[in-house]
């Protein structure tokens, strides 16, 4: 797709790209794709906070210890708390080329029940692969249950001007959360270069 006009992927041009292998997402089923999206289901990874554990977050020095991860067996919920904050997973793993730039969002019937899904950072780089950290929260006033299987998310696509010189994932470019498979905690390092993309979800 090198020299082509940056512009949103359409539904046959995913599928088409997905075919060729160029975008891969496993497990992959064709009847999650939307007219320029991909819908994507939440896994079974969670990670909780411990705010007892810390007086602050310093961003100078953030803290390792500041999340635990709860696996979720199959058929139960995980319950998010009024006001609460939790970091989710997809269920599908997803490799993006290095021509190719990919958002993630909450979807909008979520959001209209008070369900946060991407707080920020739904910035996924060229040659990201691995699965993408959700970034949950509870804008209401009672629990909500979620269930891992349930679609949670859109992945939509973007085509570069041109291949990334240095996609996620190239030596010494502190590519964070390359191949990540759970619920992801914050890497970040202080500094104006020190907070990449994560892929996705950028971090």
């Amino acid at each position: 797709m090198s020299g082509a006009l940056a512009s949103v992927l359409s539904d046959g041009t995913i599928l088409d790209q997905v075919k060729a292998g160029r975008i891969r997402i496993e497990p992959w089923d064709p009847d999650m794709v939307q007219p320029a999206s991909v819908d994507l289901r939440l896994g079974d990874s969670f990670r909780v906070f411990h705010n007892y554990r810390v007086s602050a977050i310093d961003l100078r020095e953030p803290p390792s210890n500041l999340t635990e991860e709860v696996i979720v067996p199959a058929g139960e919920a995980f319950v998010i708390h009024p006001g609460d904050f939790c970091l989710g997973r997809t269920l599908e793993w997803v490799a993006i080329p290095d021509d190719i730039v990919a958002r993630i969002e909450g979807k909008s019937s979520l959001g209209r029940l008070g369900l946060i899904v991407h707080a920020t950072a739904g910035f996924c780089d060229p040659g990201f692969e691995g699965t993408l950290t959700l970034e949950l929260g509870n804008l209401t006033r009672v629990p909500i249950r979620l269930y891992p299987g349930l679609p949670i998310a859109q992945l939509s696509f973007m085509t570069l001007d041109r291949p990334a010189l240095r996609p996620y994932g190239s030596p010494g470019l502190g590519s964070h959360y390359q191949g990540q498979r759970a619920a992801t905690e914050s890497r970040y390092e202080g500094g104006p270069a020190g907070e990449r993309g994560e892929g996705a979800t950028s971090e």
